[in-house]
């Protein structure tokens, strides 16, 4: 099996870490579809009418949940983000928080 570990002296690229903030915020966005499809409620998404303030089925939002999760995970690999770089992980974080803020503004106006 070939060896897949980056190695420690790799140095990151700009590129890397906008990657690492969209992995933030595609992670982030998986957490309240995946909790709700799972839950058997409707929430918004992007394909519901209109997108992002009507309703979506719960299978809908476990399937947009998942391609969440996917692109997350695969633009955090392709981050070459790790614990020991501060910079990196801050960038992960802000991802995270600006798309946890930008959410709770939107869904506060959802369809009920």
């Amino acid at each position: 099996m070939e060896n897949t570990e980056i190695p420690e002296n790799t140095t990151m690229k700009w590129y890397h870490y906008i990657a690492a903030f969209f992995a933030g915020a595609f992670l982030a966005n998986f957490v309240p579809h995946f909790v709700n499809g799972v839950s058997g409620n409707s929430f918004p998404t992007p394909f519901s009418d209109p997108p992002g303030k009507g309703l979506s089925s719960p299978l809908t939002n476990v399937l947009w949940a998942l391609f969440n999760l996917l692109v997350g995970y695969l633009l955090f690999r392709y981050s070459r983000t790790k614990a020991k770089n501060k910079i990196a992980m801050i960038i992960f974080f802000s991802g995270i928080i600006v798309i946890s803020i930008m959410m709770s503004m939107t869904f506060m106006d959802k369809a009920k």
